[in-house]
């Protein structure tokens, strides 16, 4: 493996270390890379900032969009300490992040507590046989914002 990818996933892991001392969030650290430069860079911080979205690809992300003032991450690559969970990944596709680095598997996270399994049990199933009670209701106007949206002429589409 390239030495710089090395070089990437070592400061994530120690990132996700040095995080666990702090109290303030779950062992996990990200960083995302643009022509051999991080520019963003995020450590869970669930616990700190009372946020079940504050995982450390999505902080990272932010800051990424921040620093460069641009929603799309096209041309970066993300480096994480962990294999991305189901939101975070997902994130990582919004964001339009060109590929995909980890130190450790979603079954090392399981095995100290952090288990995501059950989601991605959970998303292929329909509505009406999950978890968490889901429906939709019946709005006339429930397309209306789509609709502005589609007639809208000058807007920034992602």
């Amino acid at each position: 493996m390239c030495t710089e990818h090395k070089k990437f996933i070592q400061e994530t892991v120690r990132m996700a270390a040095e995080n666990v001392d702090t109290g303030l969030g779950g062992p996990f650290g990200a960083i995302i890379v643009k022509d051999g430069t991080i520019i963003g860079r995020g450590v869970n911080r669930v616990t700190g900032n009372n946020d079940p979205t504050a995982h450390a690809e999505v902080m990272a992300i932010r800051q990424a969009c921040r620093n460069i003032n641009n929603f799309c991450l096209d041309d970066t690559t993300i480096y994480t300490s962990c294999e991305p969970c189901p939101m975070c990944l997902a994130a990582i596709y919004w964001a339009r992040i060109g590929g995909i680095y980890f130190a450790s598997t979603n079954a090392d996270a399981a095995k100290a507590g952090f288990d995501d399994s059950y989601i991605y049990r959970e998303i292929p199933l329909p509505l009406e046989k999950r978890a968490i009670p889901i429906s939709q209701i019946d709005c006339p106007d429930g397309f209306m914002p789509f609709k502005k949206w589609m007639e809208m002429e000058n807007k920034t589409k992602y």
